[in-house]
Parts: structure tokens; C-alpha cells; sequence
């Protein structure tokens, strides 16, 4: 797939009329834990799209989520340790402008009501090229974003009063939210570069060449189901790892892990069915089982066997993947002859059992003529700190791709298609 194929679904940045005109750019820099960046990637990855305007004539109003700012009951609380202000900081420097970051009145319960009138000085000081861009609060923050009816649509309709053109660049943002769905009803849109180049790998996941290997992990089984599924139809080899891995072993075995429920379980067993036909899970014989989950601690974890796993055995947690499978001729074998790898896995608990992971990570990027796909997220921040040579090297190597949104990726597995993902099918339908 290429640029060529995608606009035939969307339009495309390049494609727009920009001088003069206000681009509302809704891009995924959710990389600001406790005010502090842990990874640039995500960042430096919409640089391309930032140029583009620039050179184009387009003025840029910059907007991201950050973190989980609402909790379960609504109320929103806006913490300076989410704010964006890191992210304008490192924007900064690295483009050698002034970016204004807008502040609004925060409600204690609502976080922000309402994009008020008071951004109107920085919107004109914008327009007269007096300052680089607008980088508004997290997104998070505002009240309409994640409601839902009329309050959702009228915040939709106060972004869409500050711009001319809305451009998404946000690939990790698969959610239905304000700025990343309901803004298309009122702005021309259009698919910035990181966009444009995440829809353009993901098809080599859904269309990969063969021998097409996966690996996932996870500790949320249940929200895995179906993307998992979905992967396991393309797959010719399937690697499990994580709490999603002692599920599985739990449910085939009719053994017990501390952790692992009888819902998860019953679950997992849908897969086991699938897999006692198609073969395509590839056992790690060797995990680390640990008596308590506060630490790596002398005498308290071992090596098990997976040939040891019987029926009405009940073990602790499961903690990581033994480095010694990864040394197994088979999974050897797999990995070197594999044209086509996918990996959105985290092995093993972090930060005390990370050996799986890393070897795992290192025996991926021994196949050098494999198209080696990661997932964003815990995925790529783990790969940089365990592996970081491999993972400097990769971001200029054609033959490695970093998606910045492991969700977005798993959800278009399971629907089949980036464009059944809702802020892209946004961008598709005429309004």
C-alpha cells in the first residue's frame, strides 16, 4: 500500500489549500508522565506534518490527550503533572518557535467548561505570524470531550469556531471523542503524514508477507479477545506472553496461577479450541513463576516447565518468560525464517522480570531480512530501555516500523481495516 492507495479512502494533508487558514491538528503526544516526557517518539513523529503546514501557509492549533484525567464517576481533575506544557517546552526547542499554551478556568468537578472567548488575542496573534502555533490544554481536560449528546457536540462546535481545516495526526487516539470524531462534522478534514505512514505499515500486518509470526502480551485478557482472535486467522505462528499467556496455559491445562480468574479462563478456552485445530500457538516451555509480585527476590521464583503443567495444579504468579525458551531451537527457527514479525508484547511484570522481554527483543531483531513491526506504548518504551542499540537502529532501517498506538493497531486487527476505525472513518464521510 502507498500514499496513492490511501487517498482513494481519505483526503490527505497534501492535498489542502492551507495558506492563511487556521489548522486545527489533532495529534497523540501522550507521552507526559508525572510532567515529565518519557519518550519523545510519539512527539517527533508529527514533525513531518508540523513542516508541512508551515511550509504550505498554514497556522497550527496543536491539541493531545494526556493520561486518564476523568475518573469513573466524570469528575475531571486537571493535575499540572498532565498538562502539556512539557510537550510545548520540547516543541520549542526542538522547532525554534513560540508556541502559546492556552489556560481556561478549570471547574473542580468539569475541568474546562468551555473554549472561551479569552484565546481570541493568541488566535490573532497566530493569524499575523507573531507567534509559531497554539497548543491548547489536554484535551482530557475539557468537559465535552469525552461526554457524550449535546455537551459533546456543542465543545465539537467551539473547536471547529477557532479553525479553518481540522487535520488528524493522532493514529493512537482510536476513540470516538470530541476532537478526534465529532470535530469532522463541522471542519473539511484531512490525514496528516504520521496518519498516512501508520495506515500504510498496519497493511503489513493485515496483508503480511510469509512466514507472518506475532507475539502479545498483556494483563487484560478480556479486551484482547478479539483482536486476538482476528490475529490468530492471519497468523502462522502465534506467541503469548504476559498475564494473557498464563491464561491460556491455565485454561489447557486445567492448572491455576495466582492472578489468572475462572472468567479469564473460561474465556481463554475459545482459543484453546481454535488452536487444538490450527496449531499456530508456538508454547514457551520455560516460565518464572514468583511467590509475590513486590519483587525479584532471592528464593522466591523459579523456573517452571511448561511439560510440568497438570490439571488441578495450582501455581503463584507467572512473571516472566525464562530467557531458556527463546534459546529453544523451534522458537529459534520461527523467529530467523520469519518475512514478517509483529510484536506488541511486554514478556514479563516490569521492572524486576524484564529478562524474557529482552530477550525476546533481541532474537526479533537478529532476522534482518524480516519486516519488523512494534506496537506504541509499553511495547516501545521497554524495547528503548532494554534494547536501546536495537531500538536507535531501527528507527532509520526501512525494515522496522514503530506504530505509536498498540490499541489502534490491535483494534484495526479486529475490524480488519484502518478505515473502520472511527476517527479515520471520520475522515471518509462526506458532511
Amino acid at each position: 500500500m502507498d500514499r496513492e492507495s490511501i487517498n482513494k479512502h481519505l483526503k490527505l494533508l497534501q492535498d489542502i489549500d492551507m495558506k492563511d487558514k487556521v489548522i486545527l491538528v489533532r495529534v497523540d503526544h501522550n507521552v507526559v508522565k508525572n510532567g515529565i516526557i518519557k519518550d519523545p517518539y510519539r512527539i517527533d513523529a508529527t514533525i513531518g506534518t508540523l513542516y508541512s503546514i508551515a511550509e504550505k501557509g498554514g497556522r497550527p492549533i496543536l491539541m493531545t490527550h494526556v493520561g486518564r484525567p476523568r475518573d469513573k464517576d466524570g469528575k475531571i481533575t486537571c493535575h499540572e503533572r498532565e498538562s502539556v506544557k512539557t510537550i510545548v517546552r520540547y516543541l520549542e526547542e526542538k522547532l525554534c518557535i513560540k508556541i502559546h499554551a492556552s489556560e481556561f478556568p478549570i471547574d473542580p468537578d468539569k475541568g474546562i467548561v468551555h473554549l472561551d472567548q479569552s484565546i481570541q488575542p493568541a488566535l490573532e496573534d497566530l493569524r499575523q505570524g507573531k507567534i509559531g502555533m497554539i497548543y491548547l490544554p489536554n484535551s482530557r481536560w475539557f468537559y465535552g470531550e469525552q461526554a457524550k449528546g449535546l455537551i459533546k457536540e456543542s465543545f465539537a462546535k467551539e473547536l471547529a469556531d477557532i479553525a479553518d481545516i481540522y487535520i488528524n495526526d493522532a493514529f493512537g487516539s482510536y476513540r470516538a471523542h470530541a476532537s478526534t470524531y465529532d470535530i469532522s462534522n463541522y471542519l473539511p478534514g484531512a490525514a496528516g503524514y504520521l496518519l498516512q505512514k501508520e495506515i500504510i505499515n498496519l497493511d503489513k500486518v493485515l496483508n503480511p508477507q510469509r512466514p507472518f509470526v506475532a507475539v502479545i502480551a498483556g494483563s487484560k485478557y478480556d479486551t484482547k479477545i478479539g483482536p486476538l482472535k482476528a490475529l490468530y486467522e492471519k497468523v502462522d505462528h502465534l506467541i503469548l506472553g504476559g498475564l494473557m499467556y498464563n491464561i491460556f496455559l491455565s485454561a489447557k491445562y486445567g492448572c491455576t496461577f495466582k492472578g489468572v480468574s475462572d472468567e479469564d479462563r473460561k474465556l481463554a478456552m475459545e482459543l484453546v479450541k481454535l488452536d487444538n485445530k490450527g496449531h499456530k500457538i508456538l508454547e514457551m516451555p520455560y516460565i518464572v513463576e514468583s511467590d509475590t509480585m513486590e519483587g525479584k527476590i532471592s528464593g522466591r521464583y523459579r523456573t517452571l516447565e511448561v511439560k510440568d503443567l497438570k490439571s488441578g495444579k495450582e501455581f503463584m504468579h507467572g512473571l516472566d518468560i525464562d530467557p531458556l525458551s527463546f534459546k529453544e531451537p523451534v522458537a529459534q527457527s520461527v523467529i530467523a525464517s520469519a518475512k514478517t514479525i509483529f510484536v506488541n508484547a511486554v514478556m514479563g511484570f516490569m521492572p524486576h522480570f524484564y529478562e524474557g522481554s529482552q530477550a525476546l527483543y533481541k532474537l526479533i531483531n537478529s532476522n534482518k531480512t524480516a519486516m519488523r513491526l512494534f506496537g506504541g506504548g509499553d511495547t516501545l518504551q521497554e524495547l528503548k530501555n532494554l534494547c536501546p542499540g536495537d531500538y536507535m537502529a531501527g528507527i532509520d532501517d526501512p525494515d522496522t516500523y514503530y506504530f505509536t498506538g498498540g490499541g489502534s493497531v490491535l483494534a484495526a486487527i479486529e475490524q480488519g481495516s484502518p478505515y473502520q476505525l472511527k476517527p479515520v472513518k471520520a475522515l471518509m464521510e462526506e458532511r
